[in-house]
């Protein structure tokens, strides 16, 4: 009454080139894009950076002060 059906675990010719094809990619995608860590080698908005001081808590502390005096200001105002 019924058909007995083999089943194999193996995988079609089709599977097997998407599996390898998949798997090419996520090799590329690990591979480092270069000294940048988001992998942008020739953005135009990096050209002409910086790299932040070892001074910069000065000008974060100035800038503490200045609002601090500046609420000074404003309270004595009212």
């Amino acid at each position: 009454m019924g058909l007995y059906l083999q089943q194999n675990n193996d995988r079609s010719e089709l599977q097997k080139r998407i599996a390898a094809e998949l798997a090419e990619k996520a090799k590329k995608k690990q591979q480092p894009a270069g000294d940048r860590p988001d992998g942008v080698s020739d953005s135009a908005y990096l050209e002409k950076t910086k790299v932040t001081t070892s001074l910069a808590w000065v000008w974060a502390l100035i800038v503490v002060v200045f609002v601090g005096v500046l609420i000074w200001l404003v309270t004595l105002a009212i």
